[in-house]
């Protein structure tokens, strides 16, 4: 893992400034990071105002002062604004910088086209936990691009959460879909869970905090035991003849396994045509 130790700071500039971004600057910056050699460029003012005031770092309203500003440019904004954006940028400044793509859906050699130029890129893919720095990102670089870009993406996406490195990109789309999507997918199950809760006689706020922790807890299992199957965890919390293995028949006669595998693949499916749209 790239830590501070092992990273040479040096300056870095956001173009976009949304809640991704906003929760990256301020993880780098409690993990010790310059707040000096960090700038972000939003056209909200007040979106700057705000960082700046949380973190002290530069602001601009204006994308090219971030290329003024640094080399390493982490590119944040919605994937549909991306190429106006780009196109706005000065070929002079995009031919010195190194690129960091938070840009869902965009292909590193589609972000080529749209740079004008092929510079080396970073394609990554976090999650909206990161927002607790309880994300899940997924990376992406071939194989020319320099370790010191490399390093710092992953400094900064590991301040948000753990990182994993694929070794094609079409793997991103695996990640969106067991990573990126995933959130909703359990969200989707805590509201089933809450509702049923609920419908049994709970109030609503006991409904939802006892689903919440429940369901935090098993997560928290799932890390703190890495080296056992998840199929181990679940065997352990099903008794022969229980109130669990009542439940698990009735999600296995309901084919819940098939549904979860046909929902990934829709999510991988659907990531594929927006490449090609983009």
């Amino acid at each position: 893992m790239t830590t501070l130790h092992n990273l040479t700071p040096q300056p870095i500039a956001f173009i976009g400034a949304g809640n991704m971004t906003q929760a990256i600057i301020k993880g780098m910056v409690a993990g010790g990071y310059p707040s000096d050699l960090i700038m972000a460029t939003n056209p909200s003012r007040q979106k700057l105002d705000d960082l700046t005031a949380n973190t002290g770092i530069h602001i601009s309203q204006d994308n090219r002062a971030a290329l003024a500003f640094a080399k390493v440019i982490v590119l944040a904004v919605k994937p549909q604004m991306l190429e106006r954006v780009c196109a706005e940028l000065p070929n002079e400044q995009i031919a010195s910088c190194s690129f960091i793509s938070i840009a869902a859906g965009v292909t590193v050699n589609r972000l080529q086209v749209m740079l004008r130029a092929p510079r080396p890129i970073v394609r990554t893919m976090p999650n909206t936990p990161s927002a607790i720095s309880m994300g899940m990102t997924g990376l992406y670089a071939d194989e020319d691009t320099p370790k010191a870009l490399k390093d710092a993406a992953e400094f900064a996406l590991n301040q948000v959460g753990e990182v994993l490195w694929v070794k094609q990109e079409d793997d991103i789309n695996t990640v969106i879909a067991a990573a990126g999507s995933s959130p909703a997918y359990l969200f989707l199950f805590a509201e089933a869970m809450q509702a049923k809760a609920q419908a049994l006689g709970l109030p609503t706020q006991d409904a939802k905090r006892l689903v919440g922790q429940a369901l935090a807890g098993a997560g928290a299992m799932l890390i703190a035991n890495p080296d056992m199957e998840f199929s181990t965890l679940r065997e352990n919390v099903t008794s022969k003849g229980g109130t669990t293995a009542k439940a698990i028949e009735h999600f296995n006669q309901a084919q819940l396994t098939d549904i979860i595998a046909n929902a990934m693949q829709a999510a991988v499916d659907r990531a594929v045509e927006m490449q090609s749209s983009m």
